[in-house]
């Protein structure tokens, strides 16, 4: 029978976190109490406690970094003391599953499991790779104690759950974990939530086509590669029929305005914040192309990106650097530039604007994907199975 569940949730609120509230829903769905430990949105999510649709949220206060290394430290410390203290409050669970990163919710985890708890460690970052691609300070010492604890975690697990196939062989070989214990449980949009409205030229600001980019603005997310081949759209490739709009946030929103502001794509270049989904779907539902323009770097080549299974939701063409796992998701919905390429890039993107059928054929192709093998419907029932596992 179905137990007590407590997800632990370090990097965003929910159900703002998509995928974890994915979770949090199918673990109820299916019998389970279920019970989150996360923080405090900035501007939703921002009650203490919550019971929604029938899960029980506990939220703490959390300023977030800033700065390098010491400043996640600070943060990372807030929310272990924090975590702690609500699991307290929770009380004795039948499976405590923590999403990292961090990779410091195993302290917690250990806890609970010497109540007698299982460990479901759903690892949605390779928290080194993380910290190479985003902090250029090398194998360093600090390097070596995020090893460290992404071990102790590996070896805290009962079961892993990995995002991808690329992520599952890293618990195979570098976390050591039997192939019996890791799941692939892929992030997969909420469809219902992508639906197409009719297109407002208006958002185009006078132009005959858009781009859109959706996502976090962090320095390894690329958006400062975007808007330099979109410098190169304009300049090189003498490209002007085009306004371009930047959906989200993130801790290099203020750069990335400023980079705009440098390459003097302000009067064609338009940065938005987080928006409401109303607001997102009419922004996509009237993009011709989408940007995925994530670099090459030791995290991206072997992640999932967000961005690109909501472009597929909505039926929109996507560019794309070559990664390795940016194919498995997207397949024919994206065209490839060379890693980091900008001008390859920005020549892809006047391709597509030129090739109306193209990008019907390609918005097609992504949402038949979204819809079938990568859809959540696959994802939820391999969670089952992980939680199963647990009882072996």
């Amino acid at each position: 029978m179905p137990g007590k569940a407590l997800i632990l949730v370090e990097n965003l609120s929910v159900p703002f976190d998509r995928r974890v509230w994915q979770e949090c829903t199918t673990l109820r769905d299916a019998g389970w109490e279920v019970h989150v430990i996360c923080p405090q949105g900035m501007k939703r999510d921002t009650e203490p406690e919550a019971a929604i649709d029938g899960v029980h949220i506990h939220r703490y206060p959390l300023k977030a970094a800033t700065g390098g290394p010491a400043g996640y430290l600070q943060e990372y410390g807030s929310a272990l003391w924090h975590t702690f203290r609500l699991a307290r409050r929770v009380g004795p669970v039948d499976v405590v599953h923590a999403c990292n990163p961090p990779d410091l919710l195993f302290l917690v985890a250990r806890m609970l499991k010497r109540r007698g708890a299982k460990f479901v460690f759903d690892q949605h970052d390779l928290v080194p790779e993380l910290y190479l691609s985003r902090f250029d300070r090398g194998k360093d010492l600090l390097y070596r104690g995020v090893c460290a604890l992404e071990r102790a975690t590996y070896r805290a697990a009962d079961v892993v759950i990995a995002t991808n196939e690329s992520y599952r062989d890293v618990a195979l070989t570098r976390g050591g974990k039997r192939p019996e214990d890791v799941f692939v449980v892929r992030s997969a949009p909420v469809v219902e939530r992508f639906h197409h409205v009719p297109p407002e030229p208006d958002l185009k600001r006078g132009k005959p086509n858009m781009l859109c980019y959706l996502g976090v603005m962090g320095p390894q997310d690329g958006v400062d590669y975007a808007l330099r081949a979109l410098a190169k759209l304009r300049d090189d490739l003498d490209r002007t029929d085009w306004h371009a709009v930047f959906v989200g946030s993130g801790d290099a929103f203020d750069a990335m305005v400023a980079l705009s502001r440098e390459l003097r794509l302000d009067d064609q270049v338009e940065f938005t914040g987080r928006i409401p989904d109303a607001d997102l779907i009419r922004y996509l539902s009237t993009a011709d192309v989408c940007l995925a323009p994530d670099p090459m770097n030791p995290l991206n080549d072997v992640s999932t990106m967000n961005k690109i299974m909501e472009y597929m939701a909505m039926r929109r063409p996507i560019v794309s650097f070559d990664l390795r796992e940016a194919r498995v998701s997207a397949g024919e919905a994206a065209v490839y530039a060379p890693p980091n390429d900008e001008l390859e890039f920005a020549k892809l993107t006047a391709r597509l604007l030129d090739d109306p059928a193209e990008r019907e054929r390609m918005g097609d192709l992504g949402a038949e994907r979204v819809a079938g093998p990568l859809s959540w419907a696959n994802s939820a029932s391999t969670l089952l199975e992980a939680y199963d596992a647990t009882r072996r």
